[in-house]
């Protein structure tokens, strides 16, 4: 089976005079800068050296397809009570230890062959408002997104990116400009717990929220873990750095669960409702997720407290909306209808 080119890589001459070692390559995509040897794949497990060509192996390839509330994205403020086409592939550019898809990330999912056109076929008979691309880490498959996402976009439907951002700014620039929405995973506010936990960096994520929050409508889900990412201080600061790009920013403070390689008890609710108090000092529109409570579901009018949007569950009531505006005081509310 022949797969297609892949894009942000480069040849590397190799030091070496055995021809039968081939040629060695460089892939640009993520911050990992792979070198990728003959044969070989990179961090990704889906973009491999063929001849020197970097080629991707999930190009057109499905393992999960889904017509899914988008608030499970969990994206709380665009077209809210809608449904998305979600599909994901395999593979990752992170090692997270608590990972709750790892399945799909270790590739032991079965994958199916489509195509943007058959994409948004079913969108369009399932009345999805468009596509998101979710599951698994979606800017590993870059190329097949970036041709689906111009397709949405002709058909006047909308693209959303579930991300953990760790992308590099060339690639993850070309991508913004066809994307509509996101939620990108802000994993921890320690550059060491990126490193220990998710085999990555923290500063090449925190680029791509700065670039993001500038070109589409951006929410941030941190996934709350106890002892490694849940003092007071990590919560804070978390917050803080989510301020100073915008007070309007939608963040989601989420329940972890044991999974994967982590074993640590779930996250204790008081932890998840002192985030939710913390962060409401400073952002205008804060949430809490995987946690059977009233409190942390609803969105309320930063100027007059009206309730705006009841949730529960994934029934909407958006009564408290006028469009975008509060009903009650008519302020502006940073949603998209």
């Amino acid at each position: 089976m022949s797969f297609p080119q892949a894009r942000y890589y480069e040849k590397i001459a190799s030091p070496s005079p055995d021809p039968e070692k081939g040629t060695a390559v460089r892939c640009t995509l993520c911050p990992h800068f792979c070198r990728i040897n003959e044969g070989k794949v990179g961090v990704c497990r889906v973009r491999r050296n063929e001849g020197g060509t970097l080629r991707s192996l999930i190009y057109n390839r499905v393992s999960a397809l889904h017509l899914d509330p988008v608030e499970k994205k969990p994206l709380y403020h665009f077209y809210p009570g809608s449904v998305i086409l979600s599909v994901g592939a395999v593979g990752c550019n992170l090692g997270c230890g608590f990972c709750q898809n790892w399945e799909l990330v270790e590739g032991k999912l079965e994958l199916q062959e489509t195509s943007p056109e058959e994409l948004v076929r079913e969108a369009r008979e399932s009345g999805s408002v468009g596509i998101a691309f979710t599951y698994n880490e979606p800017t590993i498959w870059f190329e097949f997104i970036l041709e689906t996402a111009r397709r949405f976009r002709q058909e006047g439907l909308k693209n959303v990116l579930v991300t953990n951002g760790f992308c590099n700014p060339d690639p993850w620039q070309e991508l913004l400009p066809w994307i509509d929405a996101m939620n990108i995973d802000l994993k921890s506010i320690r550059e060491e717990f990126y490193r220990r936990n998710c085999q990555a960096r923290l500063e090449p994520v925190k680029k791509s929220i700065e670039l993001a929050v500038r070109s589409c409508h951006v929410e941030l889900t941190n996934l709350v873990i106890p002892r490694h990412n849940d003092s007071i201080s990590d919560l804070s600061d978390l917050i803080d750095f989510v301020a100073s790009l915008g007070k309007e920013i939608p963040l989601h403070f989420s329940r972890y669960y044991p999974s994967y390689r982590f074993n640590e008890p779930p996250t204790s609710p008081d932890i998840l409702l002192t985030a939710y108090e913390l962060a409401r000092r400073r952002l205008d529109y804060v949430y809490i997720g995987n946690l059977a409570s009233e409190k942390g579901q609803n969105t309320y009018c930063p100027q007059c407290s009206s309730l705006l949007i009841r949730r529960i569950g994934y029934r909407i009531d958006s009564s408290g909306l006028a469009k975008n505006r509060c009903r009650k005081c008519n302020r502006e509310i940073e949603v998209v209808i």
